[in-house]
């Protein structure tokens, strides 16, 4: 059946409530505002090969369908999940037969993510001709989804999810819809309800009216006619509402990006608010730590040494007490680094020191810093005039003669400690043994 044949009352209220025309549409007002890309299709009846990004239930499809519908043109629908090479054929020819009919054919391509490198080149020199306007679907990233000679000849546009208000307002027209709608029951609900109905949407039109029509099965009748919905229906509708996410995707990696720059900002009820959203979506929670256990060192370095221990200890904690109480211990740790100041230091000495070495493909050990488990190797002069620190004053052996450095290399400092936390103690315990260098050249000369 075509979206805008008339469906009949059996059809879910989500499929029977889908816009027919642009200006019915809720939300992507960046889109399809007035003067906006889509709206200027439907003005000029001229529709451009596209791809359509966005999360579940942000209207990709009925966009697909309206762009169609309001320009005149044939429409061709394939999901590459079920399409192959055969299949693209198929619509090619079809495509070209209605060309001979003057009519312009939008293949409308869903999931195009999943199309593999042969099928989309099966596709390409016919977008490429104009025979096909492209409308692709994807819920990922197409930059890695999608070959970029595909990728050149459509825009992409970025689809978001709709808001609460959004969100209420499909509620509502579904409610007030008498053809399409619930409008013929009069069903009263209250602004409460449809907020609660909305949040446990999680930006997904199409859920919310599942949940709004599985909801609505559950009112009563209302004193002064027709029918009421009561909140305390939406318990047991609702249930654990699991924002769950594809572990693949971008929103996963989307979570991971959140947590770890709310940390490094030092804001930590932002980082538990991601940390639960990303757990409570069926994120690993030891995929929590692990980024806990880099930003230790990379973030908070040793302005607070006790960072990365910490870390590891709650890793070891939440093997040790299970999910539950060691989703706690992953908390603790995370509070703990956000509060704490920050220093990239040991990050940025680290990269300095891989680079320099990357230079330096001749970097001898000086000899003195060599064992000399033989006779021969001792003979070679190996470890002569190692300084046994331990042995020396303050446990330092001073000068420059010992600097651990190789001769012929330029000298190079990698770590530099920054004045925060303890790290700023670190800074003073290095400048005092550069003195005492300066000190011990001094009285060798």
């Amino acid at each position: 059946m075509d979206l805008f044949e008339q469906a009949n009352d059996d059809a879910p209220l989500a499929y029977r409530m889908r816009p027919r025309r642009l200006a019915d549409y809720v939300g992507q007002q960046a889109l399809v505002g007035p003067g906006k890309p889509l709206s200027r299709m439907v003005e000029t009846g001229k529709v451009r090969s596209m791809i359509l990004w966005g999360p579940p239930g942000s209207g990709k499809t009925t966009l697909a369908e309206i762009l169609a519908e309001e320009s005149g043109a044939h429409l061709e629908r394939l999901s590459a999940v079920m399409a192959g090479v055969k299949e693209i054929r198929a619509a090619v020819e079809r495509a070209r037969a209605a060309q001979g009919q003057g009519q312009v054919t939008l293949l409308f391509l869903d999931e195009i993510h999943r199309l593999n490198k042969s099928q989309q080149d099966a596709l390409l020199p016919h977008v490429e001709s104009g025979l096909l306007t492209l409308i692709g679907a994807t819920t990922e990233n197409p930059s890695f989804e999608v070959n970029s000679a595909l990728l050149s000849r459509a825009r992409v546009h970025v689809l978001k999810s709709l808001d609460e208000t959004e969100l209420i307002e499909v509620l509502q027209r579904a409610l007030t819809d008498r053809e399409r709608g619930l409008g013929e029951r009069q069903i009263q609900v209250d602004e409460e309800v449809l907020g609660l109905l909305a949040r446990a949407a999680a930006g997904d039109a199409r859920r919310a009216l599942g949940l709004l029509e599985t909801a609505c099965d559950f009112a009563e009748p209302a004193p002064q006619g027709g029918e009421v919905l009561r909140r305390e229906v939406l318990d047991d509708v609702l249930g654990h509402q699991a924002s769950a996410f594809d572990k693949q995707g971008d929103r996963y990696y989307d979570l991971l990006s959140a947590i770890h720059k709310s940390v490094r900002s030092s804001r930590p009820d932002a980082a538990l608010l991601y940390i639960a959203r990303f757990i409570q979506g069926g994120g690993d929670p030891l995929d929590v730590v692990r980024r806990l256990t880099a930003i230790a060192s990379e973030d908070v370095g040793n302005a607070d040494p006790r960072a990365l221990p910490l870390v590891m200890a709650a890793w070891d904690a939440y093997r040790r007490l299970g999910d539950y109480e060691g989703q706690r211990a992953i908390a603790h740790a995370a509070l703990h680094l956000a509060v704490a100041p920050k220093s990239n230091a040991i990050d940025q000495a680290w990269k300095r020191a891989k680079d320099f070495v990357a230079a330096q493909p001749s970097l001898e050990v000086p000899t003195y810093l060599r064992n000399a488990p033989t006779q021969l190797m001792e003979s070679l002069g190996h470890g002569a005039g190692y300084r046994y620190a331990h042995n020396e004053p303050h446990g330092y052996p001073a000068g420059t003669s010992h600097d651990c450095w190789p001769e012929a290399l330029p000298r190079e400092r990698f770590y530099r400690p920054t004045e925060y936390g303890q790290e700023k103690r670190y800074g003073e315990l290095m400048a005092w043994r550069e003195r005492l260098d300066a000190e011990a050249d001094e009285g060798s000369a």
